[in-house]
């Protein structure tokens, strides 16, 4: 292929991706009623980067349901006390939405026709989009009726999916096939009947489902401005933190020091901990969350730069409060990092952890940091820790212009 040629190809792809991105701005900035079928297919498609094949997004589809199921099984143990139902109904029915559509995709099914013939508009070929919402005309009014019929629907959700992979099991399935399109036809009604039982918009979980997964997994990765950025430098967490950090002994007990510029940073640190775990190199966290995150109220304190002339900000996002969270956040990460040798040879973080880490610290400005990056600060940061696990002392880099964490051995 010529210069000419490769270039044209590259501009061509870069175009596709640019139309795709301000495609996906505008439904997010939209109101969820307007989001169509087609565009929710295409937009779920584009987050969809596990092999080719029905198993995966079958797989997931049986799971997302059960977890549906669990959602109700929680209400009617815990009634009035299971303040968090309805939101985790609209976020599961969103995942059960992705796993299907992306297993129409694969399957060569477009939604829209479904949609249609599920209407009762056309049975074959090709149709035109349609909003989500035009498939709930009316929702109906939750209550304990409608919960028991929720109840029901999806048990019968259920039972559909599990007719289609037990004929995939059988090798009875095939993309493209009417069979499937029949399993899918169902499954989709169940789904359609399920949302409306549990007086939620499909086109709302739907809408909510694109930027949860976009916010994990972004088309393009852009890094927001610093918490800091325009005020005086005297308030800002300094842009470039070279922190040298080792271990000492002192009075027959092992301590770890930071040193930056010559100064000793903060206490001589310990495990606090009966069960050794050298927890004490955790200010590598710390560091993390400041060069990728833009936010940690720890370093903030240590190097006092807490934003005095903003009392409001001083109080509550540089206070007591805001470290004693950060320092939680490290802590509750640790415990789930450990037994997997803490994140050694991983290239991306559980879900669930990432969205806790974040609820944690709701209410601060942490929260709006994107789950991609929490990812990120979170690998990048345990990176660090094992370097000084290895090698007991070195220098810490932390750039926040340029968003990075690094370690350099110190000699011996």
């Amino acid at each position: 292929m010529s210069r000419t040629a490769t270039k044209s190809r590259h501009r061509a792809a870069h175009n596709a991706q640019s139309r795709t991105a301000l495609s996906l701005a505008a439904v997010l900035a939209a109101p969820h009623h307007r989001l169509t079928v087609g565009q929710y297919q295409d937009l779920s498609h584009g987050t969809d980067r596990k092999p080719e094949g029905l198993s995966f997004p079958l797989l997931g589809l049986f799971g997302e349901t059960g977890s549906l199921l669990s959602e109700l099984k929680k209400k009617q143990r815990d009634a009035d006390s299971y303040f968090g139902y309805q939101a985790s109904v609209i976020e599961e029915l969103g995942d059960v939405l992705w796993y299907f559509a992306n297993l129409a995709t694969r399957a060569q099914i477009k939604l829209p026709t479904l949609a249609h013939r599920i209407n009762g508009r056309i049975s074959d070929g090709d149709a035109p989009d349609m909003a989500l919402a035009s498939l709930q005309p009316s929702l109906s009014v939750t209550g304990p009726a409608a919960e028991a019929a929720f109840e029901a629907t999806l048990i019968r959700l259920a039972g559909e999916i599990g007719k289609l992979v037990a004929d995939f099991s059988a090798g009875g399935i095939a993309a493209g096939s009417d069979r499937l399109s029949d399993h899918m036809e169902a499954i989709f009604r169940a789904l359609i009947e399920a949302a409306n039982n549990a007086g939620v918009s499909l086109g709302e979980a739907a809408h909510r489902n694109l930027a949860k997964i976009y916010d994990r997994w972004p088309q393009e990765r852009i890094y927001p401005p610093l918490f800091d950025d325009g005020c005086d430098r005297g308030e800002q967490i300094p842009r470039r933190v070279e922190m040298h950090i080792f271990e000492k002994t002192v009075n027959k007990k092992t301590y770890v020091f930071l040193r930056c510029n010559d100064i000793n940073i903060g206490d001589r640190l310990t495990d606090n901990k009966l069960e050794k775990d050298e927890y004490r190199f955790h200010d590598v966290f710390h560091l993390a969350y400041a060069a990728i995150l833009g936010w940690s109220p720890v370093m903030r304190a240590l190097f006092r730069v807490k934003r005095k002339s903003r009392p409001a900000i001083d109080e509550a996002e540089d206070g007591a409060r805001a470290i004693l969270i950060e320092e939680g956040v490290s802590t509750w990460i640790f415990n789930h990092a450990a037994p997997l040798n803490f994140f050694e040879n991983l290239t991306s973080v559980e879900y669930g952890l990432l969205k806790a880490a974040r609820s944690l610290v709701a209410g601060f400005e942490a929260e709006r940091c994107p789950l991609w990056l929490w990812e990120e600060a979170i690998l990048k940061g345990y990176e660090v820790f094992r370097a000084l696990r290895q090698h007991r002392r070195g220098v810490v880099i932390a750039d926040l212009n340029e968003r990075t964490i690094t370690f350099e051995k110190l000699p011996a």
